[in-house]
């Protein structure tokens, strides 16, 4: 007899979908050009405080460990185990580190391997996917421990402002900045311990759709409802505040239950066949969401050296392609909408390169 057919595993929209999302809020908050007109949620928050702004790069994170049981199960099929596993990680890792330093170095305009974005997001998520083979309550007790050891050492560690001080100024991962990790370029070395536990969560949140359970919805709810009330009564306690900066644990939970609870959205619109043409109402957002390497890398490039570069005299003077094009976008249609006009269309001219890229094909993978 000849062989039976080969198993295809059906690609989810919802992760593709909720990346594509926090790719689009990146290039918005990152680019928004209003000035004092900018709304709050556009903007980081004060210190303690959160905003729609602040959650993106957490679930950036987020997004990257959801990802982490589907590409595990792909290495286990093509029976990529062991050692060999271990040295696929360390590579993507060291790759994914080695883009993000050249892209700080360009941005910067001086040669630098420390740590930005990337760098940051290649380290957590090295240190969760080598523990990617524990079973789910194991990857969620070393997550608890992460964050737990973390408060910990924020709430009670030594330094110059004294012990128990967590201001934006004045906290223990400032002062292991300042001694230690600085002069080396590695300031926000810390970071990967709760960006790590950030990072399992996302892994967590997604074991069950990436097992097809019939209880997945149910699990994602309750989990994710869970991690952001976990987070967000731990802040309102007033022993840690929410702080991007120092990515305290509150911060971690809140943001990782809502990227919880996003994907369960985006699963349930495209991918539990309850909703008509779900897939397709998703698909401008799984565009930049399936290439989400290009849509970080490819805009900041074209920023820095075009927009910023590039000097032309559009608007009666000469400078900066950037700010010759937002010039005449507030002079004839105003601050208000002209700033809108230029931020949108940034957003707009980064998604129609990843779908020219889309239509033929080019994904960038590590």
């Amino acid at each position: 007899g000849g062989a039976g057919p080969v198993q295809t595993r059906v690609r989810l929209t919802a992760l593709d979908a909720w990346r594509g999302l926090t790719v689009l809020l990146m290039l918005l908050v990152n680019n928004v050009a209003l000035g004092d007109l900018t709304p709050p949620q556009l903007q980081h928050a004060p210190f303690g405080g959160l905003t729609l702004t602040d959650l993106v790069f957490p679930w950036f994170l987020f997004c990257a460990g959801a990802a982490l049981p589907f590409s595990q199960a792909a290495m286990r099929r093509a029976g990529v185990t062991g050692w060999a596993r271990v040295r696929r990680l360390v590579t993507r890792a060291a790759l994914l580190y080695l883009v993000g330093a050249f892209l700080t170095s360009v941005t910067e305009h001086r040669f630098t391997l420390g740590l930005g974005v990337l760098q940051l997001i290649a380290l957590a998520t090295l240190c969760a996917a080598l523990l990617g083979g524990l079973r789910g309550h194991w990857q969620a007790l070393v997550a608890v421990v992460l964050l737990a050891a973390f408060g910990t050492f924020l709430a009670s560690a030594h330094h110059p402002a004294g012990v128990g001080v967590v201001s934006e100024t004045a906290n223990p991962v400032q002062a292991v900045n300042d001694a230690l990790l600085t002069p080396w370029g590695l300031r926000g070395l810390v970071s990967v311990v709760p960006t790590t536990a950030l990072v399992l969560l996302g892994s967590l949140a997604a074991r069950p759709l990436e097992q097809r359970s019939p209880r997945a919805p149910w699990r994602l709810l309750v989990l994710g409802t869970a991690l952001a009330a976990a987070g967000y009564g731990w802040a309102a306690s007033g022993q840690l505040p929410f702080a991007k900066a120092l990515w305290t644990p509150p911060y971690v939970l809140y943001s990782a239950g809502l990227g919880t609870l996003g994907i369960l959205a985006m699963w349930l619109i495209a991918d539990a066949g309850r909703v008509p043409f779900g897939a397709k109402l998703l698909a401008p957002l799984t565009i930049p969401g399936r290439n989400a390497l290009a849509a970080y890398v490819l805009p900041i490039l074209v920023k820095v050296w075009v927009l910023l570069d590039w000097r032309v005299g559009w608007a009666g003077k000469l400078q900066p392609m950037r700010d010759a094009l937002l010039t005449l976008a507030r002079t004839h249609l105003g601050l208000w909408w002209g700033g809108w006009a230029y931020t949108l269309g940034y957003v707009l001219a980064a998604w129609l390169l990843l779908a020219w890229m889309a239509r033929r094909g080019l994904i960038w993978k590590l």
